[in-house]
């Protein structure tokens, strides 16, 4: 069976072997259950120059709880202690280039892959230490590895489920879909009429946690494959500095539309005070109809609520421009050695350890928003709601914005600033895109991107 994944890498990068990690999603099979025992590995004598503790610096909701647990059978195994650094995500670049700056008090951190963030945001050449030859590199997805690699040089290890965490959708209550009769829309006419017809009934149509800073802005560039299927060509216009975003009707037209949705109070009064970590919470008491969030918060939800199924909960594409399509996002969180550590032998450890097929599986295994992760050697858990998700919607061959065009994730807690002041009137969708055509020349020519120097 061809992976999720694997069909973009067919099309982008013709050669590369396909990844068992991430085919086609099937039914969840048997596992090794949430009650298993992390694999042991078998590690290298342990000597005291190993009694060291690592310093991982990380984003908030970066780090899982079952990562953590291994990081305990980890030290058990070796003598090598784990701290972790966990830090709020609207200041955590900030902090982190502060630490990057001083080469101190940092062995590991975590980083969003892409690109422009690898470049830009961690300058990983410098900063990072090269994992090209490492024992696990040739089990990882090529696409998803591709994106933490700069000049043929891996720099991260994306031990993140790229599918289930990274493919960002409506989750829908199906109970109250069926109490008030409605249908999984296909347009944006229909999803605003779906949000009245809830709105009208006293349910508030979506759960949408603005103030985190960054939530809101998956709206707009999780629907790129959209946007190039509108207009194709526009990526790699975008990419070559021949188009902006400023002046596109098409994007234009889809910041318009989100907008509305605020607007008409289908997101609640709350909106601009909601937090991304209550959403499951939020969507446990039948107050919220819908939000926008990862492909496994159905399992999120009945991991936290055990009264509620993953399956009461389904899934269907982010409906502005019309949208149809799966998301194709193989950027996620991904582990780097600091190149200015002085543990960096115990780091590959660590990495090592992390990514042998036992302990991955064990992963999975017990990490709700997980349900597989872009190694082989693994296998996937998906429930009758994400297969039929997958069997429903056609996989985009196009990245989302942030994967495939330049100096936009960089730019991702400025965007989420500027939809609050579009929606609060102080902006208009035309003067974003401006301001976001504005931060990728300055991006651009930080980088000294030839296609800027023109």
């Amino acid at each position: 069976m061809k992976r999720v994944l694997t069909l973009l890498a067919v099309l982008a990068f013709a050669g590369c072997s396909n990844s068992a990690a991430t085919g086609t999603p099937t039914a969840a099979p048997a596992s090794a259950g949430a009650n298993s025992t992390p694999a042991a590995v078998t590690p290298a004598p342990t000597t005291a120059k190993e009694k060291v503790t690592i310093e991982v610096m990380a984003s908030q909701d970066w780090i899982k709880s079952s990562e953590q647990v291994l990081a305990g059978r980890f030290e058990e195994q070796t003598g090598i202690h784990i701290d972790f650094q966990i830090i709020p995500s609207g200041q955590y670049f900030d902090v982190l280039k502060t630490k990057l700056n001083s080469g101190q008090g940092i062995d590991l951190f975590l980083g969003q892959a892409g690109k422009s963030d690898m470049k830009l945001q961690y300058d990983a050449a410098n900063n990072a230490v090269d994992l090209s030859k490492e024992s696990w590199v040739s089990r990882i997805d090529p696409v998803v590895a591709d994106q933490s690699t700069l000049d043929g040089k891996l720099y991260g290890a994306e031990v993140w489920d790229v599918v289930a965490a990274n493919y960002w959708v409506m989750t829908y209550n199906k109970d109250i879909f069926t109490k008030y009769n409605l249908s999984v829309p296909k347009t944006f006419d229909e999803f605003e009429k779906v949000c009245e017809t809830l709105k009208t009934n006293g349910v508030t149509p979506v759960y949408e946690p603005i103030s985190d800073g960054w939530h809101q802005v998956l709206w707009f560039p999780s629907v790129g494959a959209q946007i190039e299927a509108l207009e194709p060509g526009v990526t790699a216009k975008l990419n070559a500095n021949t188009a902006t975003f400023a002046g596109d009707a098409t994007m234009e037209k889809a910041l318009t539309q989100l907008n509305d949705l605020y607007k008409k109070g289908y997101f609640g009064k709350n909106a601009l005070s909601d937090k991304e970590a209550d959403t499951s919470k939020a969507m446990s008491t039948g107050t919220y109809a819908m939000t926008l969030s990862e492909l496994s918060r159905g399992s999120q939800i009945a991991a936290a609520y055990p009264n509620l199924k993953a399956t009461s909960f389904g899934y269907f594409p982010i409906p502005l421009l019309d949208n149809q399509l799966q998301p194709t996002h193989p950027a996620g969180p991904s582990w780097m050695i600091s190149s200015k550590s002085s543990h960096i032998a115990e780091a590959k450890k660590w990495l090592d350890f992390m990514m042998q097929p036992e302990n991955l599986q064990w992963l999975i295994d017990n990490t709700p928003d997980f349900q597989t992760l872009p190694f082989t050697g693994v296998t996937a858990k998906w429930d009758a709601s994400q297969a039929d998700f997958f069997k429903t919607y056609t996989q985009a061959k196009t990245l989302v914005l942030q994967d495939g065009v330049a100096y936009v994730n960089p730019q991702w807690m400025d965007m989420g600033k500027w939809m609050v002041n579009m929606f609060t009137g102080q902006k208009t969708a035309a003067d974003m895109l401006k301001s976001i055509d504005a931060g990728r020349t300055t991006l651009a020519k930080a980088a000294k991107d030839a296609a800027w120097s023109k």
